[in-house]
């Protein structure tokens, strides 16, 4: 593990910008100080300098050092990757190169944990099948664009759902994804058939976690705007999923696949 002083060396040789804890800040786990990757970028639609701006205090108050990157490059260095704790990745779209996206896959497999919401996880890269088997799903739909819908909590007993509950969005995209069934399923929400009528009653996730090699990945769909993270239950999910990931590589491996359909 690379010492601080290198740590904050390497960030700044690679360009990027660093925020430290601020004084008196709580640490999101055993180590005195967790440190954070976050990498912003691809399509504007989804206002990646609004969330970073939006994340960034709150990094510093839950005791992280983070640095910042609006580019992919940062995932090319392997001492960089290796000494953070959690990936943040706001990356809606755009492509990777084969370098840099075996720069994150490494890291992940290997125990740093990947955190994200809405496309700037799930609908980046979509070219790339090994990416999405990361990641847990991938983006395919929005029925109606900007709409209202409910969303379930279905596992209340987990950490990052724990005291929430059922909670409605509002002017906000409903995902309808792709997902893989080994995902650990926190929360959901269910289609009417308003705009498209043969869904109709389907239940999609919205919330998950899963692992990939050692490292524990978690996603929310939710995040269209900026303004989607002024729901309470939604910002609430959304820290506490990065500080689940950011413990990656302190906690023991979790098998998280609890099949959705019945065994034989």
């Amino acid at each position: 593990m690379i010492s601080r002083r290198d740590f904050l060396r390497r960030a700044a040789a690679a360009g990027l910008t660093v925020a430290l804890p601020r004084p008196g800040a709580a640490s999101p786990s055993a180590r005195p100080v967790s440190r954070a990757l976050f990498v912003y970028g691809g399509w504007p639609g989804h206002q990646p300098e609004a969330f970073r701006d939006r994340l960034l205090p709150w990094f510093e108050e839950a005791g992280f050092e983070v640095a910042v990157s609006d580019s992919l490059d940062a995932y090319l260095d392997q001492d960089l990757m290796a000494a953070v704790d959690v990936v943040v990745q706001l990356w809606t779209m755009g492509t990777i190169t084969r370098e840099q996206a075996a720069g994150l896959l490494e890291a992940v497999k290997s125990g740093t944990g990947l955190a994200g919401w809405h496309g700037g996880l799930c609908d980046a890269f979509r070219e790339h099948t090994e990416y999405q088997y990361m990641t847990g799903g991938q983006w395919v739909a929005h029925p109606g664009g900007k709409i209202d819908y409910d969303v379930h909590i279905v596992d209340p007993d987990d950490p990052i759902t724990a005291g929430l509950s059922d909670f409605h969005m509002t002017g906000t995209e409903q995902y309808y994804m792709h997902v893989d069934p080994a995902n650990r399923v926190l929360a959901t929400t269910t289609f009417s058939g308003e705009h498209d009528p043969w869904i109709d009653g389907a239940v999609m996730p919205v919330v998950w976690k899963k692992r990939y090699g050692r490292g524990r990945v978690f996603y929310s769909s939710i995040g269209h705007q900026p303004e989607d993270f002024d729901v309470p239950e939604v910002w609430t999910l959304t820290t506490r999923g990065i500080l689940w990931a950011s413990r990656s590589k302190q906690a023991a491996p979790e098998h998280l696949v609890q099949s959705v359909y019945p065994g034989r």
